[in-house]
């Protein structure tokens, strides 16, 4: 009989969220980047295997908004826990307290009688294994979860322990998606984060929290196994534009190539990649651009 689960995957910023999802997919759905505030928007996993389909919603790190960008994400986080089967809070195993978001989010947990599984994370970065006791026991205070589980979502330690938790919460019924499908993203939002990712790689710490990608154009050429891509960034300021491109588009060719080549092997083709930069002063606090760049938040997505 098959059956199916929505789960939320919730936390704050850097717990790994993201990391978990591909981790849990088998392969590269959402970016990820030591930097806070990685992901924009809902992003949808989908795992099928055999009779069950879990579906993976994750989310923006839960923080307090400082732009009308923030709040769109903070919208889709408390939009992310309704009607769902059950959700994975992520947390840091290694952070020193709980933080303030954490136990707001555990309080909107709570108000929803919504079955939760802890996530424990980064144990391959912790060295006195006694902390973490501590923190299971310091979360175990403040919510009764149904489960509770040390990982590390980027060596995959207990990953597959996490995962028949999650099972769990599946529900009898039809799956919601199509037995092949990994994520509900259009290819041209794949791509565009496909460029972010490499820009919070290599640029500083605030430019990319600065910039949106739109991606124009995407095709096959005819008869060739080659797929032609235009892409332009928009960044808030002039300077921005030009620490971007770098000295003579060093800066802008080097995040290019990384790019494309994910782009090779995710679409399994050769990719021709043309990028451009542009300015859009304020772009973060402008609903318009922000609806524009597909990061607001709907009801209805």
């Amino acid at each position: 009989m098959k059956q199916s689960a929505f789960i939320s995957i919730i936390g704050v910023p850097n717990a790994g969220k993201s990391s978990l999802l591909n981790k849990l997919l088998g392969t590269k759905v959402a970016i990820i980047s030591p930097k806070p505030q990685t992901t924009r928007t809902k992003i949808t996993g989908v795992l099928t295997e055999g009779e069950t389909q879990l579906v993976f919603i994750d989310t923006p790190g839960f923080h307090k908004p400082k732009t009308a960008l923030g709040q769109n994400m903070m919208r889709a986080v408390g939009g992310s826990l309704g009607g769902i089967d059950g959700a994975v809070l992520v947390a840091d195993c290694t952070a020193k307290q709980i933080k303030d978001e954490e136990k707001q989010l555990l309080e909107k947990l709570a108000a929803g009688k919504i079955k939760t599984v802890l996530a424990l994370n980064k144990i391959d970065a912790l060295a006195d294994k006694e902390k973490l006791l501590e923190r299971i026991a310091a979360f175990s205070a403040l919510f009764a979860f149904d489960a509770v589980v040390p990982i590390s979502a980027l060596k995959g330690e207990n990953v597959d322990e996490l995962k028949e938790e999650l099972v769990k919460f599946a529900q009898p019924g039809p799956f919601f998606f199509p037995e092949d499908t990994l994520t509900d993203q259009p290819e041209r939002v794949l791509v565009s984060e496909m460029i972010r990712e490499k820009m919070l790689k290599y640029l500083s710490q605030e430019i990319p929290h600065g910039v949106a990608v739109s991606t124009e154009k995407m095709r096959m050429r005819e008869g060739e196994d080659i797929m032609d891509v235009e892409a332009v960034i928009y960044c808030e300021r002039e300077s921005h534009k030009g620490i971007i491109i770098g000295k003579k588009g060093a800066m802008l060719k080097k995040i290019s190539t990384a790019a494309r080549m994910d782009m090779e092997r995710f679409f399994d083709c050769k990719v021709n990649l043309s990028t451009w930069v542009k300015v859009k002063e304020g772009w973060r606090n402008r609903q318009a651009l922000i609806h524009n760049f597909g990061l607001d938040y709907r009801e209805d997505t």
